[in-house]
């Protein structure tokens, strides 16, 4: 009896230690995310704000370069920059012609995510939306993809990719049936079904590590500028999701055990002008628009950032020409962006294939158009700049377990969050190059 009772208690205490070391982190990316949007609390974000005092926050958040979307939330589950991590852009190099393809494929990484390390550590994962995951190592799977208009028969089908590459196999099916029929996905409503997708996966499989993005606010902040009508609408929409996030990891009973962090991608800039540098290429003759598989060089553009690419990577006199055709051009029009050499380039992480890049002072964005006018007006906003100044920031709020309250970062980078999640799920991931800062971490 008294070893009977000795075994009962073992099995207690090793249920409560089981207990005690059970952890799940929520991350959610708002698409073109702002400090601004929980500092002011005339943006509406009521719920982020509530949840907000009892964490910790930064100020600010510096990007990558270019500041886009793809590379940005790759360096977040990485903790590298794009240089290390290989998605240099939303969009491969097409010199031929874009054919509307984004970097999709996890298989296009060179190095570890968060995603490979929970899974060694054996840890289950859910994603919804979240880029470059189709094919990634995630337990309950639903990544950013959609057909071509050319595939499919479809137009740019959000809905027909996600259920195609959705993993296992009908867990889109499974997700709308149990969450209320058809997701129509639509915009105003792509942020509200992103939302009750992770709820149901948080609800139903409790994954130690969930990660969901959420793009409203950079579609309309691309329509209109860093401020709007629509622009606020969608933020109070995020808002709205991130309550409904929250309020699932407390029916899922996890809460006590559960740290959320909420994080974006980049900022926003107005714009009023766009440059077509190929424009100039072309008239170089190292673009041919009459047969474009003729050409020498490329500028990849990223809204504010274009790449220059060399068909031979070795073409000096190619090289030495586009430096000289930008050096000759009117002071009008040269004041409108610098040029960031390779040297910068390896310093900043950014494309090792690139011979050079230009970035823009605020307001001008790039065109990867080699007809027409050089410069032409533009309006709404962008991002992809040189992550140098304020407004291109994202914003960082985190809260819950093992999370101090009232630390606040004055300025971190991307690449600082993978190694804070890899800490908060007890698991390895050496190759990550950002910061842990031990002030966010209650003792």
């Amino acid at each position: 009896m008294k070893k009977l009772i000795l075994s009962i208690s073992a099995l207690c205490i090793a249920a409560a230690n089981m207990q005690a070391q059970e952890r799940h982190v929520v991350l959610i990316s708002v698409d073109g995310f702002r400090p601004d949007f929980y500092k002011d609390p005339s943006w509406g974000m009521v719920n982020l704000r509530q949840a907000m005092a009892e964490g910790a926050y930064s100020d600010g958040v510096r990007g990558v370069f270019p500041s886009v979307t793809y590379p940005s939330h790759t360096t977040i589950i990485s903790g590298v920059k794009p240089l290390k991590h290989g998605i240099y852009y939303n969009t491969p190099l097409e010199p031929l012609g874009a054919t509307g393809r984004w970097y999709w494929e996890y298989d296009s990484l060179k190095v570890p995510t968060i995603w490979t390390a929970a899974k060694q550590a054996g840890l289950t994962t859910a994603c919804v939306m979240w880029p470059v995951t189709v094919h990634a190592p995630i337990t309950y799977r639903i990544p950013e993809y959609w057909f071509l208009p050319k595939e499919k028969g479809g137009s740019n089908d959000n809905a027909g990719g996600m259920a195609q590459e959705a993993s296992p196999a009908g867990l889109y099916e499974e997700i709308q049936e149990n969450v209320g029929g058809k997701l129509a996905s639509s915009y105003f409503t792509a942020d509200a079904n992103n939302a009750r997708m992770t709820a149901y996966l948080i609800m139903k499989y409790k994954p130690a590590f969930t990660a969901v993005h959420i793009a409203d606010v950079d579609h309309f902040e691309h329509e209109q500028g860093r401020d709007g009508d629509k622009v606020r609408v969608a933020v109070a929409s995020a808002d709205q999701a991130i309550k409904v996030i929250l309020d699932a990891i407390e029916k899922a009973g996890i809460k006590e055990n559960t740290t959320v962090i909420i994080t974006g991608d980049h900022g926003f800039v107005d714009i009023h002008s766009q440059l077509a540098p190929n424009v100039l290429l072309a008239k170089a003759g190292l673009i041919d628009n009459g047969n474009k598989a003729n050409w020498k060089a490329f500028f990849h553009s990223s809204g504010g950032s274009t790449f220059l690419h060399l068909k031979d990577k070795n073409d000096k006199q190619t090289l030495a020409k586009v430096k000289e055709i930008l050096a000759g051009l009117p002071e009008s029009q040269k004041k409108l962006f610098r040029v960031v050499e390779r040297k910068e380039l390896d310093e900043v992480g950014s494309d090792p294939n690139a011979s050079l890049a230009l970035a823009p002072v605020q307001g001008v964005t790039f065109s990867g158009s080699s007809e027409g006018d050089l410069l032409k007006p533009a309006k709404g906003g962008t991002h992809g700049y040189f992550p140098d100044f304020k407004e291109i920031q994202t914003g960082f709020v985190v809260f819950g377990k093992d999370i101090s309250k009232g630390v606040v970062i004055p300025q971190m980078g991307l690449e600082d969050i993978a190694p804070l999640i890899a800490r908060l799920l007890n698991i390895e991931l050496p190759s990550a190059g950002g910061t842990l800062y031990p002030g966010l971490l209650a003792k």
